[in-house]
């Protein structure tokens, strides 16, 4: 019975991934990678909203995984390889891990219901209201020139002027993760002072 249930989660979920890409491609008369840019910007929201909504801390940390996924993948459709090996190495590789990790360092892996949606759910919704309002005006108001061709980005270049003009405050940032990973393994291997 259970394996019915996963398979048909599995099909409303992939339902709900291509719909939209079936949309643009079919009905708006856009390209394959338009498609692919409406589905994978479907799986990024969908897992977005299962991070903030579910319960298992265990699988908000992995639907956070899909949707950093699915935003390299986005990376990639529009043309920026180097920014989607960053996007998977950085927040795939080390920071959904360490995330995972530390979650896995904590008793409870399940919250009481009521830490799901907080006491500021109101004031959280009355902002998100506000952000959805301004981001829908500032699209409306911007000139959307449409360029003549896709605009790829060269790997080499951008990686000539990160390593060479932005070469120090690329290795400060590093110095800085490197210090807060040490303080995080200090702070957890701190003995508990007696009281």
């Amino acid at each position: 019975m259970r394996g019915w249930l996963y398979l048909l989660s599995a099909a409303v979920a992939g339902a709900i991934i291509t719909t939209p890409a079936l949309i643009v491609f079919v009905l708006g008369g856009g390209s394959v990678d338009d498609a692919l840019f409406a589905a994978l910007a479907t799986l990024m929201l969908t897992s977005a909203l299962l991070v903030v909504t579910m319960r298992d801390i265990i699988r908000c940390g992995l639907a956070m995984i899909v949707a950093f996924l699915a935003l390299a993948g986005i990376y990639v459709v529009v043309g920026a390889p180097l920014v989607a090996a960053a996007q998977v190495i950085v927040y795939i590789g080390a920071i959904s891990v360490l995330i995972l990790f530390a979650i896995m360092l904590t008793q409870s892996k399940a919250g009481p219901a009521r830490l799901v949606f907080q006491t500021q759910a109101a004031s959280a919704a009355v902002a998100a209201i506000i952000l959805v309002v301004l981001i829908a005006l500032a699209v409306s108001a911007t000139d959307w020139g449409e360029a003549s061709s896709r605009v790829r980005l060269a790997t080499d270049t951008l990686a000539r002027v990160l390593f060479g003009d932005y070469v120090l405050p690329f290795e400060v940032v590093s110095v800085l993760l490197l210090a807060a990973v040490i303080g995080g393994i200090f702070i957890a291997k701190r003995e508990d002072e007696p009281t």
